[in-house]
């Protein structure tokens, strides 16, 4: 098996070959999105639609898991406080840390939570 890294856009992405199989290292970025506020409530829309339109137009595409929502579990003290939410998805050849990290911020607001998760696993593109 040969490996080679090459510079596309800015960022470096190694190539590994063998026979006719390319893989290519990525980041998979994983948003965790609340669907109901701390009222209980759900959330507008509006919301989801701005996320998706700014990652569309920022990194090329997205997937959504949006039908059937994630449930959140964790102990707070003696209590489980649970929540649903909805994953969103995107693809990146380089990770941005600063950017990601100003974009969690920017949706802790628009979200009024005090915290969300977004995450990033380094995985392969077969």
């Amino acid at each position: 098996m040969s490996s080679r890294a090459e510079t596309i856009g800015g960022a470096r992405r190694v190539d590994q070959r063998s026979a006719s199989v390319r893989v290519l290292r990525v980041h998979l970025v994983q948003l965790l999105l609340p669907v109901y506020d701390k009222a209980g409530a759900p959330l507008a829309q509006e919301l989801y639609e701005a996320i998706r339109q700014e990652l569309v137009a920022r990194f090329g595409g997205l997937t959504a898991y949006t039908r059937a929502p994630a449930r959140g579990l964790w102990a707070d003290g003696a209590r489980v406080d649970k929540d649903d939410i909805v994953v969103y998805e995107v693809m990146v050849d380089a990770l941005d840390t600063g950017w990601w990290s100003q974009y969690r911020t920017l949706l802790e607001q628009r979200f009024a939570q005090q915290e969300l998760m977004i995450r990033a696993l380094e995985t392969r593109r077969l």
